[in-house]
């Protein structure tokens, strides 16, 4: 097992904390480092994607899982796998994707562990149809703060402690997914243009759930009769009719000469104020909404250009500053349109340089206690940490979205109050008294659980 004092952050690169670092290579050495930890405690972390402080222990110790990732066995009849939890979504689909199944739920990128996926409790594009990543595991081994490996399964209070924990109640070390069968790994896919947000509402809830998967661009520099404006992209699995006849065998990957999980495009150079103001990103926004087809369906493409486009393209941090990113992603229920609009409109006539913008739709909420995704509609977004005034501004959209019922979520959060996560998540309380009769001590800690009061 390795060791090293490291300075870590979150995704979005904001506000580093220096922590021991242990990399185990099996499950008995990260067994050791929770008997054996300091008074700081120690948080696990996968491959570092949290945008915010969730995986960092500033002072504490740090229990790198990402060397824990191996896949033991892949029941291709029964369409089930185990793995360790430092294996990522994207590595599982490329062994998968051939044998003719898909990991149960594929986030927007594929560079997340299997661990981080339960932690956070992963919602994916079809989040009506098959709910967050934690339903579709039917057992996973945690290490608690004792220093055993116990197996978990779901239906229990443990399990929903877990599921969207944020790695608070233990250790996930392996998991047993249950897949979803495909018969290619091509999707056929629908894009249509929007006028305004209205109408980009309207064009989701017009499809109902016959194309399952879906996600809207929405372009926040917009203002006026556009406000709001957008691209909506849904997509099914090709079945092999709709395949063309010169496709061949299914396949994961087109030949591109760029390896699994590194980019196409040279890394962008860090400025201390990024590049990102305003005017550029109007601009880059006005160039993708005018670029996109006003209607297309049937267009096929591969799997992971589907689902992980992003992750072809260049790390776009460097744009943002030296001060990095804050990633804000909230949820409001059926029936409180009117506060995404609120929110989508204040965003747009603060001219906050809003470049990547996400709104989805989601489905019944999820049994963890901590759980993000619950009945309604989903908006993220991310903006330069440096942009003055940023922790005012967001802190009264957290005020709009909590009296309309809405939560912020706390996997990617990085700068939330302690008494808006108490008031967005009606059950903190009981997700509390449980982790104090489980790690009295105070084993598992991190950043954002020191900041939020967890």
């Amino acid at each position: 097992m390795s060791v090293d004092t490291v300075s870590l952050t979150g995704w979005g690169r904001t506000a580093p904390t220096t922590a021991v670092r242990f990399r185990p290579r099996g499950y008995e050495e990260a067994a050791a480092v929770v008997r054996g930890r300091g008074p700081r405690g120690v948080i696990a972390r996968g491959l570092g994607r949290s945008p915010g402080d969730a995986a960092q222990n500033a002072g504490g110790s740090v229990l790198d899982l990402s060397g824990l990732a191996r896949i033991g066995g892949v029941d291709a009849a029964a369409g089930v796998v185990r793995c360790d939890a430092g294996v990522s979504l994207e590595r599982l689909l490329r062994v998968l994707l051939p044998l003719g199944w898909l990991p149960p739920v594929l986030p927007g990128t594929g560079r997340v562990t299997v661990g981080g996926a339960i932690g956070s409790d992963l919602p994916g594009l079809d989040h009506r149809r098959a709910g967050s990543f934690a339903r579709h595991v039917s057992a996973l081994e945690l290490l608690t703060a004792d220093g055993e490996v116990r197996t978990v399964l779901p239906g229990t209070a443990l399990f929903d402690a877990t599921a969207g924990g944020l790695g608070l109640t233990g250790v996930v070390l392996g998991a047993t997914l249950r897949l979803r069968r495909v018969g290619t790994g091509l999707m056929s896919v629908s894009t249509e243009r929007a006028g305004d947000l209205d109408d980009l509402l309207a064009r989701f809830t017009a499809g109902g759930d016959r194309l399952p998967y879906a996600s809207a661009w929405v372009d926040l520099t917009a203002r006026g009769r556009a406000t709001g404006r957008g691209v909506l992209t849904r997509g099914e699995h090709a079945t092999s009719d709709m395949r063309p006849a010169h496709a061949g065998r299914t396949r994961l990957h087109q030949r591109s000469g760029a390896a699994p999980g590194r980019s196409l495009f040279p890394a962008l150079p860090t400025l201390p104020g990024g590049l990102l103001g305003p005017a550029a990103a109007a601009l880059c926004n006005e160039v993708r909404y005018r670029g996109s087809p006003r209607a297309r369906t049937g267009e096929l493409r591969p799997v992971p250009a589907f689902f992980h486009a992003s992750d072809a393209l260049p790390d776009v941090r460097p744009l943002y500053g030296r001060g990095g990113l804050v990633r804000y992603r909230f949820t409001v229920g059926h029936g409180q349109e009117e506060t995404l609009h609120r929110v989508v409109r204040r965003v747009a006539a603060r001219r906050s340089p809003a470049v990547r913008a996400v709104l989805q739709r989601f489905g019944a909420a999820d049994p963890g206690l901590l759980s993000f995704a619950a009945p309604g509609w989903s908006l993220e977004l991310d903006l330069p940490a440096a942009l003055p005034g940023l922790g005012r501004f967001l802190d009264g959209v957290d005020e709009e979205v909590a009296a309309a019922g809405g939560r912020v979520c706390l996997a990617q959060d990085s700068r939330m109050r302690p008494e808006t996560a108490a008031a967005m998540y009606p059950r903190l309380a009981e997700f509390q008294e449980l982790r104090a009769r489980l790690d009295p001590a105070g084993a598992f800690r991190s950043d954002l659980s020191r900041r939020l009061g967890l």
